[in-house]
């Protein structure tokens, strides 16, 4: 697919691409849509101020002023079909071979209104989350951990195989990429082997990052009512890459007999474009094969379930060393999406549109020797390792001024599919009142 805009072959934003986020920029500073495309941003609202937009966009007919919400949330709550006509026309627009060049091709004033430098906007949390669940999906993560405290014997809890599991997180700290993240307080055990539990209440001495995917819900269901596995994929707007960040000390501690707390509210990074789930259909592949027999409100349809996505994990130093720590595949998820969206509305729970669920953990079968550990928990055994980096530095844990940037692609150069970066430096924790 050729567009008439420059397009470098290695960028993530290919016209088979076209996600969507929020930006801001010095002639409109109020938040509103845009896509990108190549190093640019196409502004929507722009756009559509200066366009006949129910002619162009047939589906926008009865929603005018869509593209100059603060939020995707409008957008994404029209529904898939909605988003696959918007898609499809901006992929005409933007194409070498557009059936309509007077709009914006052969328009030059509009253009350099509306095509903005990606280097000249602001980017923006893309939607507003009034709930967030993190999943437990990717099973090399679950069973390494699960091996490291409790063996191999019983590395996996007896439900792991029959359900997605999950827990409920703290959307009000989920923040877009590049926004600071502060290393958490919280209680801890110095000496988890003492017969005496004391914890000490300080900054987490053990820090971690978690490669994870992130899904938007577009269209709500009521409450009382589930989601079927079959219809679950029309109630999915797109995908981000999502870093939870993880306080392992504090979540120690925490965890039972409720699962994690403080070690995980403190923080979660988002990628700010969001990938249409119709830009990922070409890279569907089968997940991790589960051998447990399913409950029919689980069982899907397509075997091709997950997305061969090419993520990768740099760990950048104070000093501005950068070393890739990680390369796996987004296939490594023995639950799916529309998976957990069945089991999670299953009793009758109202997902809304916004709502953001995580894939959790995505590591790979290659481990640490293989370099495809999801989390420092994995690649450094609790600790017991060191992961060498560029510099000769090493790491257990993330240290205050490191940065993590998680990066995810599909496809061949010129026509790549990807998310941009999803990027946070740690700062030092607050001080203590």
């Amino acid at each position: 697919m050729a567009s008439w805009v420059d397009i470098p072959p290695s960028s993530d934003f290919s016209l088979a691409n076209i996600p969507f986020g929020i930006i801001s920029t010095s002639d409109e500073p109020d938040p509103h849509v845009a896509v990108a495309i190549g190093i640019y941003v196409l502004d929507l609202k722009v756009l559509a101020a200066n366009i006949d937009l129910p002619k162009i966009f047939t589906s926008l007919a009865n929603h005018p002023h869509v593209f100059a919400q603060p939020t995707l949330n409008a957008f994404a709550r029209l529904g898939r079909a909605v988003h696959r006509e918007v898609r499809t026309t901006i992929q005409d627009l933007l194409s070498s071979e557009t059936t309509r060049p007077e709009i914006l091709r052969d328009n030059e004033t509009l253009r350099q209104k509306a095509l903005i430098p990606q280097r000249a906007v602001k980017m923006h949390l893309p939607m507003a989350i009034g709930d967030y669940t993190d999943f437990y999906a990717g099973y090399h993560h679950a069973y390494t951990v699960g091996v490291m405290f409790r063996g191999p014997q019983n590395a996996l809890q007896p439900n792991y195989t029959h359900l997605p599991v999950g827990y409920h997180g703290r959307a009000s700290s989920v923040v877009v990429s590049g926004t600071p993240i502060r290393r958490p307080r919280g209680q801890i055990l110095l000496d988890p082997q003492s017969d005496k539990k004391e914890p000490q209440t300080s900054p987490t001495r053990k820090l971690d990052f978690e490669l994870e995917l992130g899904c938007f819900i577009a269209t709500p269901n009521e409450m009382g009512e589930s989601v079927s596995i079959n219809e679950a994929e029309q109630h999915i707007f797109g995908y981000v890459l999502l870093n939870d960040w993880s306080a392992r000390d504090i979540q120690a501690w925490e965890y039972v007999p409720l699962g994690p707390f403080n070690s995980k509210n403190f923080g979660t990074t988002v990628s700010p474009w969001v990938v249409l789930a119709d830009a990922l259909e070409p890279f569907r592949v089968r997940g991790i094969e589960n051998t447990t027999p399913l409950q029919d409100y689980l069982k899907e349809e397509k075997a091709e379930n997950v997305f061969d996505i090419q993520l990768e994990v740099d760990l950048t130093t104070p000093e501005g060393d950068t070393t890739t720590i990680a390369r796996i595949s987004g296939r490594n998820l023995m639950w799916s999406f529309p998976q957990m969206i069945a089991h999670h509305t299953l009793g009758g729970c109202p997902l809304q549109t916004g709502d953001l669920l995580g894939s959790g953990t995505v590591s790979g079968p290659g481990g640490a020797s293989g370099g495809e550990c999801g989390s420092l928990l994995e690649a450094t055994e609790g600790g017991k390792k060191e992961v060498m980096l560029a510099g000769m530095d090493v790491r257990k844990f993330l240290k205050d001024g490191d940065t993590v940037t998680l990066r995810g692609v599909c496809g061949p150069d010129g026509a790549r599919v990807g998310f941009g970066d999803c990027r946070g430096r740690v700062y030092s924790a607050p001080v203590s009142k």
